[in-house]
This record gives structure tokens, sequence and C-alpha cells, in this order.
């Protein structure tokens, strides 16, 4: 069902964005890396091992000008753009009291209005299409809070937020829009943390394990394969949150 789509991919140079882009070239989709900093040879190269095309090009999706940019290049060099998964996010975390402005700001513009942006240019593309699936990648933490991450945890609910909105929007056009939110993951990002720490979250956790990126990327291909489920929230934690 994949085969010879567009997938576009933001914040796709490592972690949960990287094996999610690997995920889709293994079901035979053109992939778009998205990054804002740099992006590996080796990682292209992985993905056009599998037989598929590869394009990385660098953009903050942050941008409202370079996340345009970003979609329409994808059209222009493929034809079409098929799937976008809105990955890129960011963290400064910091307890309210002593949260400054500029890291509130930071984490909201990347993690919620670099989705915004990024679906309000694919949407007129996948209208004339009349089919598309749209995955941004929220959080566990965007539904139950964390101590220290209130930009965080704001940008990830206003993730699930827009989610639903884009959803009511575009089905009537063959759309689906669908979060996934992961809970522990095993990415650089947590690998910072004490390993105590680790061990109190892992605790927390009914599988009593963290997941992994694959873990993840196997819930976004399901959700851009499936044409009847839209609207929801795919949790990916393990049974640490459960509604």
């Amino acid at each position: 069902m994949l085969k010879d789509k567009t997938a576009v991919i933001t914040g796709a140079a490592k972690g949960i964005g990287r094996a999610i882009a690997i995920a889709f070239a293994k079901k035979g989709c053109n992939i778009v890396l998205n990054y804002r900093s740099a992006v590996s040879e080796d990682l292209v190269k992985e993905i056009e091992d599998c037989g598929v095309k590869c394009l990385a090009v660098k953009a903050d999706v942050s941008n409202f000008e370079q996340a345009e940019a970003l979609i329409k290049t994808a059209k222009a060099e493929f034809g079409s753009v098929d799937v976008l998964v809105n990955n890129a996010g960011i963290t400064r975390d910091g307890l309210i009291m002593r949260m400054s402005e500029k890291d509130f700001d930071d984490v909201i513009n990347t993690n919620l209005k670099g989705a915004f942006n990024t679906i309000r240019h694919v949407s007129n593309i996948m209208l004339k299409q009349k089919q598309g699936a749209i995955i941004n990648i929220s959080s566990v933490v965007g539904l139950m809070g964390n101590v220290g991450q209130a930009n965080y945890a704001s940008s990830k609910a206003g993730v699930i937020g827009l989610t639903k909105s884009a959803a009511r929007e575009l089905a009537s056009r063959g759309i689906t829009v669908n979060a996934v939110a992961p809970g522990f993951i095993t990415t650089e990002m947590t690998s910072v943390l004490k390993e105590d720490i680790q061990n109190k979250m892992i605790e927390t956790i009914p599988l009593k394990k963290a997941g992994t990126p694959e873990d993840v990327a196997q819930a976004v291909v399901f959700l851009a394969e499936n044409r009847y489920i839209t609207g929801q929230v795919l949790n990916v934690d393990g049974g640490m949150v459960m509604n």
C-alpha cells in the first residue's frame, strides 16, 4: 500500500525520526528526510539500500517559510506527498518558577507550531490528491503532564488538539490525521538520564521495560497504512498511561 509513495519525516536525523524513516523505506516509500543541523550520509545510504529514493532537506519547521519550502521541495522531487510525519521536537526542561520565556517559546514553536506549519502547507497538496496520511508525534507527557516539563507537555498536548481538529477538517477528502504518544523510549535524549532515574521510570511501566524507536516506528507505519482510523492518539508506552 505504501510502495512508491512519498513520506516526509521531520526531525529525521536520529532517534525516533531515523527509525520512522527506515521503517517507511522498508515499505517501499521514497523518503524526504528533514533535518535542522546535520544528517548522516550513512542514514541516506541505508534508506537507499532499501531500493527507494531519499532526499535530505535542511529546514527549521518552526519557520513558516522554511516549512513551506520543505513541502514544496518534496512535491517537486517526487510529484506527491502521501505521508507526513511530524516528529521534530526539542526539550528545554525546567520548573515553571524558573523557566524563561524563551525556553517556553522555543519548545512551543518547534513542537507545536512546527507541526501546524507543515500540516498547513501539505494540506492543499493532499486535498488535491484526495488522499494522504498525517501522523503527529505527541507524548504521554501531553496526556499526563510532568514536573519540569510545562513547556514540553503543553506543546505535546497542543499537538493532540491540532491532530483532532485537522482530522475533522480533512476527513472528507480521504486524509487521515492521527497522533502517536510515545512513553519512555530509549534514545539519545533519554540516555543522558542517570541509571537510577531510568530504573524508577521503568518501574512505573506495566511491561517493566523501555520502548525502542522501532516500536514507535511500527505504530506510525500502521496508522499510515490504515485508511479507517483518524483523529486518534495511539499510546506506545508499555501501558504507562491507560485511558
